[in-house]
């Protein structure tokens, strides 16, 4: 099992380039399902969960070549069945559902993995899918859904709204289904996340009728068939994110190129309230931080896009631990999300958790520690603390990182940083969250 060790006090200063977005990868991969034709992605990164969705693509038929980050697919001979053994290695496996339905009238995937961050229940997603007329049942694991004989899916309104707001897989589910559905599809309390929409303009450049993405009411028009695209994803916002507090906590100067401003503003306007410096360049997006700045506490609240993003609320809990003052982080999400709290505190780390919040009395200097990983986000905010931690930090079970963030230790050395990669050879454990599953 791999692990990073990280010699922590370097300030991190020059440029870093972002990769493509992985949560507008993974659904576009699946989505490619529907074409008659081969699609090319352009932008694709390089990362665990991606190479697992593309497993996943070559054991339900579809034929997969890729060089770089170009990748070209075509669904040749789909068969129904995502297995066990690939879906339960990330959440986004569920994304084959709404295109093998749509596609081939029935389908049975595998109850999802991921990150163990609570509860995360599939209700939305087959409510969505038996609101366009499928028969769903969960049998041993499996979702197992399909089309009664000799009809198609029928388009209809549906009111994706959950517990805790719109779900993005659901509603990127649903889109998949409703594009060769039967009439129109109104999808309302849609999730208005940036990948989203990228998953909705693959599909309209595929021939699909869609309308109002990236707000919470889309409108799909059902047609017969979808033909191949190609289409180059959007810069991966979390991946900007994290560099963004990279530069802010080690009170560095970094230029993030190939950033999209639009995406992260959440995250930038709480980052000039904290102190830092963060602007909109025409050749990325600029961050400093002085190294003798005292920089200010504030309250964070992580809530669905375009609000705070729940996946940016580990990565700046960690940077408060380091303001001046007591700071108050509050998950609207998944409020669960907090595992990472107990490895910050091995570092020196001031840290309650409160009932879906924690609370935060910033310390003049965090300490190396022997830290673990429990899932990506809470692996990046270790990385974040390891990076001005006093002495060496030891993060284990970094394959986490592996998931979502492409070549970071080659990145963040570039910037400066000492951090590198040790083996000791052990096969990791198998990750799988706990699922909570809803059907009525």
């Amino acid at each position: 099992m791999d692990r990073l060790v990280i010699e922590g006090g370097k300030r991190l200063i020059g440029e870093v380039e972002i990769s493509g977005a992985k949560n507008s990868t993974l659904p576009i991969l699946a989505a490619t399902l529907l074409a008659d034709e081969s699609s090319v992605i352009d932008g694709v990164p390089d990362l665990a969960d991606v190479n697992t969705m593309i497993k996943l693509l070559r054991a339900l038929g579809v034929e997969a070549e890729q060089e770089k980050s170009l990748l070209k697919v075509e669904a040749k001979s789909l068969v129904p069945l995502a297995p066990y053994e690939l879906v339960s290695q990330m959440r986004a496996g569920i994304c084959v559902l709404g295109p093998l339905l749509a596609k081939l009238g029935q389908a049975k995937v595998s109850l999802p993995g991921g990150c163990v961050i609570g509860p995360r229940p599939i209700d939305l997603h087959i409510k969505g899918l038996k609101a366009l007329g499928a028969e769903i049942e969960i049998v041993h694991g499996y979702i197992e859904a399909k089309v009664p004989p000799g009809k198609r899916l029928r388009g209809t309104k549906i009111h994706l709204g959950g517990a805790f707001g719109s779900s993005v897989l659901a509603t990127a589910n649903v889109i998949m289904a409703a594009v060769l559905a039967e009439g129109e599809t109104i999808i309302e309390n849609a999730a208005c996340e940036p990948e989203v929409a990228d998953l909705a303009n693959f599909l309209v450049r595929m021939g699909a009728n869609v309308e109002g993405q990236g707000t919470p009411l889309i409108k799909i028009r059902g047609v017969n068939r979808l033909h191949g695209a190609r289409h180059t994803i959007i810069p991966d916002r979390i991946e900007t994110g994290t560099y963004m507090i990279a530069a802010a906590i080690t009170r560095g100067e970094v230029l993030i190129k190939d950033a999209y401003w639009g995406h992260v503003t959440a995250v930038a306007e709480k980052l000039r309230e904290i102190g830092v410096t963060v602007e909109d360049r025409h050749d990325g997006i600029y961050v400093k931080a002085d190294p003798d700045q005292t920089l200010r506490s504030v309250d964070v609240t992580a809530f669905p896009y375009p609000g705070f993003p729940t996946d940016m609320q580990a990565q700046i809990t960690a940077l408060l631990a380091v303001t001046e003052g007591v700071s108050v982080v509050t998950e609207k999400i998944y409020p669960d999300r907090f595992i990472h709290v107990s490895e910050l505190a091995r570092m020196g780390a001031q840290v309650i958790p409160d009932h879906g919040r924690v609370i935060i009395k910033g310390v003049p200097q965090l300490t190396g520690a022997q830290v673990m990983a429990s899932d990506l986000r809470a692996s990046a905010a270790l990385v974040l603390a390891g990076l001005v931690a006093e002495g060496r930090t030891m993060i284990s079970r970094v394959y986490h990182l592996d998931r979502g963030y492409e070549r970071l230790e080659e990145k963040l050395t570039r910037l400066g940083a000492r951090i590198w990669r040790e083996s000791d050879k052990k096969k990791p454990v198998e990750n799988r969250e706990p699922m909570e599953v809803k059907v009525g």
